[in-house]
């Protein structure tokens, strides 16, 4: 990234326009110019390259948000999301200095004004700064803290063609399992998964009864789940499930992604006598109990990149202009893998 760029009078950024009654649509998004952010005491400029998308936006912009870990968005205030630039100018107090590499939580916009200690600076852990961006830290965090891997394992991830189930099959490989099913909702992505990131298979949601397909792709049973989806998945992964299978929850996108409910909660019916009588460990996980493992995340995945033993899929999209549009189709499953967002090359 170079070191020094001329500043503009003006910042581009998108603003939740109004809340969404049911799911976001680009429409209830808006750009917005505004003078430059001016950073104040112990505040540094960030000039933002690329921001992630993530489906957890819903969530903060729905009506069911107690105990999330990040404020609600509402009408009129700027859209967040983990980003990673440069920084402009930073206090004389701070080891910043302009053109060091950092990722903080302020994406969509241009440039970003952050407390010092709100932004990170990149080390050299992995070999493209927008590998920062990539989602499997809660994906690698389940599964060496909360279920671990056995060699010979068979390990779910369901929703395994986005962000995270992308990254988590293959970590799950990696870790030593001997079979790995996923779970999505498109004849093509199931075909990615299988060709591209080593599925053994994978069960294509809406292409018949979701149980019986998941007994044809684990014919054994499973010892591991990693669910990101919940609602029918979870209820067949119990049915499905060894004596002593682990299971960890990672996300809940039936729920969340419903547009008749408000982004934060997902029923689910499951058998609780199935999981007496096979021993079913259940926990869910969040990053904020395992603080330890974001930085054990990034030396691996950087000596998985570096080897060639893992991919980082993701849909780079070019404009900040066009990350409404990008949401929408996230939320719609439009997307295999990431969607990052690129504002300045």
């Amino acid at each position: 990234m170079p070191a020094e760029l001329p500043l503009p009078r003006t910042s581009r950024e998108i603003r939740l326009a109004v809340t969404p009654d049911g799911l976001p649509e680009a429409t209830h998004f808006a750009l917005v110019e505004t003078p430059i952010p001016q950073p104040g005491p112990g505040e540094v400029l960030v000039r933002n390259h690329h921001f992630v998308l993530f489906a957890g936006l819903r969530t903060l912009m729905g009506t069911e948000n107690d105990g999330v870990p990040l404020p609600p968005l509402r009408g009129g205030d700027t859209v967040i999301g983990p980003a990673v630039g440069e920084v402009v100018s930073a206090p004389d107090s701070s080891p910043l200095r302009p053109g060091d590499a950092v990722t903080h939580l302020l994406g969509w916009r241009e440039y970003a004004v952050l407390p010092a200690d709100q932004v990170l600076p990149l080390g050299d852990e992995l070999p493209d700064p927008v590998a920062y961006l990539a989602q499997g830290s809660a994906a690698y965090g389940a599964l060496t803290r909360l279920t671990g891997v056995r060699p010979g394992d068979t390990v779910l991830v369901t929703g395994a063609a986005g962000a995270v189930g992308t990254l988590a099959g293959q970590i799950a490989r990696l870790l030593g399992a001997g079979r790995v099913v996923g779970t999505t909702g498109s004849p093509a992505k199931a075909e990615r998964l299988v060709a591209e990131l080593g599925y053994d298979a994978v069960v294509v949601r809406g292409a018949g009864e979701f149980a019986p397909q998941l007994a044809e792709a684990a014919p054994g049973g499973i010892d591991v789940l990693l669910d990101l989806v919940g609602g029918e998945q979870l209820t067949a992964a119990v049915e499905a499930a060894r004596p002593g299978a682990r299971f960890a929850l990672v996300g809940a996108l039936s729920g969340q992604l419903d547009g008749g409910r408000g982004g934060g909660s997902a029923p689910a019916g499951i058998d609780t006598y199935r999981l007496i009588v096979k021993g079913v460990s259940v926990r869910g996980y969040t990053g904020a109990d395992h603080p330890d493992v974001e930085a054990e995340w990034t030396r691996r995945f950087g000596a998985w990149l570096r080897s060639g033993e893992i991919r980082f899929p993701y849909t780079a999209v070019a404009g900040l202009e066009n990350a409404p549009r990008a949401f929408q189709e996230l939320v719609e499953g439009v997307h295999f893998g990431g969607v990052v967002v690129e504002v300045f090359s």
